[in-house]
């Protein structure tokens, strides 16, 4: 059984030191950077974000998709 992969998605809606925080939160629960997907200037309510499309399209099965917080994935759960 192959262990399970981390893939990681920031949203970067304002700052770069919210990025950046985004990164070294991701960092510190094991998220390799080559794995982190960004999307630079949308909000937590825009639909169309490839940075997400791309950090979902990644994740295979067993995959766990990680954010720092869950406003960074969506702003209305």
């Amino acid at each position: 059984m192959q262990p399970f992969g981390l893939i990681g998605y920031a949203l970067e809606s304002t700052s770069r030191e919210e990025l950046a925080a985004q990164r070294d939160g991701l960092a510190a629960r094991g998220v390799d950077d080559q794995h982190v997907h960004i999307d630079h200037g949308f909000s937590g309510t825009t639909r169309a974000r490839p940075g997400l499309r791309e950090a979902l399209a990644a994740c295979r099965g067993g995959d766990v998709l990680v954010v720092t917080k869950l406003d960074r994935l969506a702003r209305s759960l």
